[in-house]
């Protein structure tokens, strides 16, 4: 596979060593935003009985395109064989999948702990501090502290705040950016001025996907 499509279906052979074992895996799929394709996307885990660990769809760079990050733990085959089904959808414009060490990727959570504790407790200050977490709200009988990072970071700091009277924690869905992915505002731009058209619309390459979207 050369270098322009190593990301389209594939991790880089980096990976390749845990291919015929399950291992976690980001998949991202670019999309229009159009009402019913997310209920569509999940019946092909549910019919596949694969597990979503993590989703989460935003906007991209590009007006009217929307990117979902999936994490699932399977076998790279399944992933391949779902990623291909995916992208048959009219409104999906590119599927990719890759392991945790070609994206970068992050999760956030909130820790709302008690008021009297961060008062009196240093250690609790200080663990705070070390983690880099930020104060979003203060009331008289508790505290709202934000924090980003990895999972395993942020269950590391609710299992250590767990003893000091922990009120409510919650984590959002991991976002991704790929690490060698160019971007798909400039890939857009890259075919627009090889093949100039009236304007970037939407539908526009869609039946040149794999010359528009492959990174």
């Amino acid at each position: 596979m050369n270098n322009d499509n190593k990301n389209q279906y594939a991790p880089n052979s980096s990976a390749s060593g845990g291919a015929k074992g399950k291992q976690e895996y980001t998949i991202t799929v670019y999309t229009e935003n159009q009402i019913g394709l997310l209920n569509r996307i999940a019946i092909m885990f549910t019919r596949r009985k694969m597990n979503i660990d993590s989703f989460n769809t935003s906007p991209t760079e590009v007006d009217s395109v929307h990117r979902f990050n999936i994490v699932v733990n399977e076998t790279e085959e399944v992933v391949r064989k779902l990623c291909r089904q995916i992208e048959k959808q009219v409104e999906v414009l590119k599927v990719y999948f890759n392991t945790n060490d070609e994206i970068v990727w992050q999760e956030m959570a909130l820790y709302k702990v008690p008021a009297d504790v961060i008062a009196t407790k240093v250690k609790v200050e200080r663990l705070l501090r070390e983690k880099g977490a930020r104060v979003v709200a203060i009331r008289t009988d508790y505290i709202v502290f934000e924090t980003s990072g990895h999972r395993e970071e942020i269950n590391a700091l609710t299992k250590a705040l767990e003893p000091y009277g922990l009120i409510e924690f919650v984590r959002t869905a991991r976002i991704a950016i790929i690490n060698n992915s160019k971007g798909f505002h400039e890939k857009l731009k890259e075919f627009e001025a090889l093949q100039p058209g009236e304007g970037i619309i939407s539908n526009e390459f869609l039946n040149q996907q794999d010359k528009v979207f492959s990174m």
